[in-house]
């Protein structure tokens, strides 16, 4: 399958990137964290455009590219904020959610509903959100709950995921009506100018700072413009809860980085609870219609 490959591509170039911007940028406030990476892939997403043929556009399109800013700008925020506070392996698996929530979204807006196998998905999502927080030496049947509430990167994490599942959607419906590499090169071209401008204006972030690693940010900018690439077909070619659960194959990556280049405590566990949670988007993918 086309779209699975790319959607794993997508994966993979989501979690390096998360532990890349974590490791070289998290000495940065979440703003700039969130506009290097922006900035510096907005030549890669420049020079694509100008390769690109202007499909026709209806107000539909301009309404979701519109609505798509700030429902991409605010999370993304918010995900660097979560990556910068809190460990890895217990930010990222909450993004394993977003196909939850986008079983209303995606019905709301792109009359997409999964069956039942859909919905049991959904319950191993939670259970391995349960596990990942278990701590096997002090273990107590609202020990993960607990954790949960200790940890302000995982609370924040799920906002991001309940973000995305509305971004995720509306971002589908944007491309249904233009074309995929459009509205992907088109939308982040006018995010990496726009929301940097407005963060400089508001005095969240320093530009020395952005320009500080030159050859560190150019890999971040590579990295996220290879996601949106991947993202952006992946999504065109499926249902999108479908391509969003295999993305969450970053969860995964994500634990994996955490354990091997952070040295975070009780991987084992965690991955297991990250494994538990992916293997509920998995049963959407492959069972759900």
């Amino acid at each position: 399958m086309t779209w699975f490959t790319l959607a794993l591509l997508a994966a993979l170039a989501t979690a390096s990137q998360d532990a890349w911007v974590k490791k070289w940028f998290s000495g940065f406030n979440p703003f700039e964290m969130f506009a290097i990476p922006l900035v510096f892939s907005l030549p890669l997403t420049l020079v694509s455009l100008t390769f690109v043929s202007v499909p026709p556009l209806d107000n539909i399109f301009f309404a979701s590219f519109a609505a798509s800013l700030p429902l991409n700008a605010v999370p993304f925020v918010l995900y660097m904020k979560a990556i910068r506070q809190s460990p890895l392996s217990l930010t990222v698996p909450y993004l394993a959610f977003t196909p939850v929530f986008m079983i209303g979204t995606g019905f709301f807006f792109l009359d997409e509903l999964p069956d039942i196998w859909g919905l049991s998905g959904v319950l191993a999502v939670c259970a391995g959100s349960y596990v990942l927080n278990l701590d096997l030496s002090r273990w107590s049947l609202l020990g993960p709950f607990r954790a949960f509430f200790r940890e302000p990167g995982s609370q924040i994490m799920l906002i991001v995921a309940f973000f995305f599942s509305f971004s995720s959607v509306i971002g589908k419906l944007a491309i249904l009506h233009s074309s995929v590499m459009f509205f992907q090169m088109a939308f982040f071209a006018a995010l990496g100018i726009s929301l940097p401008a407005v963060l400089w204006a508001w005095g969240k972030i320093d530009p020395a700072a952005i320009v500080r690693y030159p050859v560190k940010s150019v890999v971040a900018g590579g990295l996220l413009y290879l996601q949106v690439l991947f993202h952006g077909f992946a999504i065109s070619m499926t249902k999108a809860v479908y391509m969003i659960s295999v993305k969450r194959l970053s969860i995964l990556f994500g634990v994996i980085f955490g354990g091997v280049i952070f040295k975070e405590e009780n991987i084992p566990v965690r991955f297991v609870g990250a494994l538990l949670m992916f293997s509920g988007a998995v049963t959407i993918l492959l069972r759900a219609q």
